[in-house]
């Protein structure tokens, strides 16, 4: 949510801010509107309000002649006072609806555009020229198959579609590789939680998620009116909400580990085959809590943690910066990080960093005290470290000839120290 009083200072800049998301613009002057009928219908109820309240006081002290027609008075201003209150809370609900459907402010540095228009920040590695090797690559199925790793058959069978089973040295790769970036988080600093993965609609509200991604979301009807995480974000930035945080020895880092589930309703066609989009994956997320003036910093430094652990999984990757047309709802600005994958010739998302501002913390009403003792909205990033797509980079980056996966060297003392995961025939 924004400030009602930056957007009642500056409108101008809100409206631009709508425009380059490709949203809409007059959604600004409703709210402008709204806001000014909340606070003169709320300036309306109070002042009859306390006109009844001293004639209260009238009617105890006066004559008995005088009672009469002092409690008429009463009557008929208790009429008004309740169709004051009816109207204050109508316009005050409007309003609520109205300001929770604006976006967060698009920082100036993100590109304009949409979904195609992001600015390419670097490139790191060389693809493999597996022409020059000798052999043609296998996709990340097949090899996962051929090890007796992943098995898509089983797993929608069990499941229906998109889901699947890691199985044998392909899972230990996956808990290898989530552990590893815990591990890097902890000596940063943060402090690991395992979350949730159920949270309360105001939770997820809250975040942002239940705008423009509402339809990707699984929801529990009633009786239990929860929704499945999609991320540990969303249970990490609900956990302090409606409290005041002491960030006078720096910010709250967490690292969140949890299992999250996506209906991919938008990506019905799409990387069917394997596991690139799936409705369930297991994921590290790192959550931060900051001061206000320190999260752009701050998001430098989650995207530097992002590059490090893609260092230590050895696959070629490029930064992006995400055009404003193409963020999410709460994002004031985003970098991904997209590994190559061979067989598809191009690069995909495996992380993505953003830094919200102040935007959830004021849907959560999560503050800090500042010096002079007064409160103000705390800032929240996130940035994933690792999740279960990330296997999809590293078996095809790391395949050999003969259907081996070569184990990244960072990787090998969570493999128990092995090098190589053997082409393996299926148990069953």
């Amino acid at each position: 949510m924004l400030d009602i009083q930056f957007i009642r200072d500056h409108a101008d800049i809100v409206k631009d801010s709508q425009r380059k998301r490709g949203e809409s613009v007059e959604l600004v002057d409703q709210v402008l509107s709204s806001d000014e009928t909340r606070r003169s219908s709320l300036k309306a109820y109070e002042e009859a309000r306390a006109e009844q309240k001293e004639i209260g006081k009238q009617v105890a002290k006066a004559a008995p002649d005088q009672k009469a027609a002092l409690i008429a008075q009463t009557k008929e201003l208790s009429a008004k006072v309740s169709d004051y209150k009816s109207k204050s809370d109508a316009a005050a609900e409007e309003y609520t609806s109205a300001i929770w459907k604006l976006s967060n402010i698009v920082d100036p540095e993100a590109p304009e555009g949409g979904e195609d228009d992001y600015e390419v920040v670097k490139k790191v590695g060389t693809p493999r020229d597996f022409a020059a090797e000798g052999f043609e690559p296998k996709d990340h199925l097949t090899l996962g198959e051929g090890v007796a790793g992943i098995d898509m058959r089983r797993g929608v069978k069990v499941s229906g579609s998109r889901f699947y089973f890691l199985r044998g040295s392909v899972a230990r790769l996956q808990i290898a590789m989530l552990t590893m970036a815990v591990d890097q988080a902890e000596s940063k600093g943060f402090t690991l939680a395992i979350t949730p993965t159920l949270v309360r609609p105001e939770v997820m509200a809250g975040t942002g998620f239940l705008n423009s991604h509402s339809d990707e979301i699984y929801r529990l009807r009633e009786p239990d009116e929860q929704y499945l995480v999609g991320t540990s974000e969303v249970a990490l930035a609900g956990m302090h909400e409606n409290e005041i945080l002491d960030l006078s020895n720096g910010p709250l880092r967490y690292c969140g580990w949890s299992s999250c589930y996506r209906r991919e309703a938008g990506a019905a066609g799409k990387d069917t085959a394997g596991i690139i989009r799936v409705h369930q994956f297991d994921k590290v997320e790192m959550f931060v809590y900051c001061k206000q003036e320190d999260s752009r910093a701050m998001h430098q430094q989650l995207l530097a943690m992002e590059e490090e652990m893609l260092a230590k999984v050895e696959v070629p990757y490029r930064t992006i910066d995400t055009a404003a047309g193409d963020l999410g709802s709460s994002a004031a600005r985003k970098f991904d990080n997209e590994a190559w994958v061979p067989t598809q010739g191009r690069y995909r998302e495996l992380t993505s960093t953003s830094n919200c501002t102040e935007y959830q913390a004021r849907r959560l009403n999560i503050r800090e005290r500042t010096e002079d003792g007064s409160t103000r909205a705390v800032a929240t990033l996130n940035g994933t470290l690792a999740t279960t797509r990330w296997l999809v980079a590293i078996l095809e980056n790391h395949q050999q000839a003969d259907g081996s996966i070569e184990i990244p060297k960072a990787m090998r003392p969570y493999m128990g120290g092995r090098e190589v995961i053997e082409p393996t025939k299926w148990e069953a």
